[in-house]
């Protein structure tokens, strides 16, 4: 599978590589992940600062090439996704493929670690950010925003990629507060598949009608995040049954 299939572009500027590994604030003792590791450039400069470093690469080419450049005894490649896998760590530092950006805050939604620091799309730093009542506020803005403490670090120039993106891109430093389970995920995004709906209609369906009959005409979309995961994170009857009522 190419990288560039996945939206990666290859950060090749230092300074950022700098930017983001003194972010992170490595002790020396931590145990760090990295996804997507390019051709290496942030790998190796992680690997002489942690006491373990375990990155993931879904291209055999840049696998090969990041291995001739991490040839630490404390530094794993793995030649696999790394979403598809739950490793133990206490800080991630990447350049994420922009194409898997959801995947990721999904991902790390449901982890323990203690802080991360990445590298993101702009336009999705702002989307997971929105407010409750926006254009952009979704399913995964209410992930972002119960899972984790997001403070923006700067911009990153397009420049500091090749290929150079259309986008610009910004570095997010991240803490966990609530971890979710795939299950409450799940349970939001079933809830805002009927964002437009009035909040009191959509949890009737769902048996929530007495505990909840108190918002009005407020809609799905205008609830907050501390809402919706109140909500979510209850005794929640699966609908499969009221899927098929969403268009009525």
């Amino acid at each position: 599978m190419k990288r560039r299939s996945l939206g990666q572009h290859y950060l090749v500027d230092h300074s950022v590589v700098d930017r983001l590994v003194s972010a992170a604030g490595l002790q020396g003792t931590e145990i760090v992940v990295e996804i997507g590791t390019g051709k290496g450039i942030l790998t190796k400069e992680l690997a002489s600062r942690c006491k373990r470093l375990e990155g993931f690469e879904v291209d055999r080419g840049n696998y090969e090439e990041t291995l001739t450049v991490t040839a630490a005894n404390n530094v794993l490649i793995r030649l696999e996704d790394a979403f598809d896998a739950k490793p133990t760590f206490d800080v991630i530092v990447s350049s994420l493929p922009y194409s898997r950006s959801q995947n990721f805050v999904e991902w790390i939604s449901q982890l323990g670690y203690d802080r991360g620091v990445v590298v993101l799309q702009r336009d999705f730093v702002d989307k997971i950010r929105s407010p409750p009542g926006t254009r952009d506020y979704r399913a995964i803005s209410v992930i972002a925003q119960v899972s984790l403490e997001m403070k923006e670090l700067g911009s990153v120039n397009a420049s500091s990629f090749k290929p150079s993106p259309r986008v610009s891109s910004v570095i997010l430093a991240i803490r966990p507060k609530i971890r979710l389970s795939a299950e409450e995920i799940a349970r939001i995004k079933t809830l805002f598949s009927l964002r437009r709906r009035r909040a009191s209609n959509v949890l009737e369906r769902f048996g929530f009608a007495t505990r909840f009959d108190d918002f009005g005409t407020r809609r799905i979309s205008s609830l907050t995040p501390d809402e919706v995961h109140q909500i979510c994170d209850n005794n929640f009857r699966e609908a499969t049954e009221a899927i098929g009522e969403r268009r009525t």
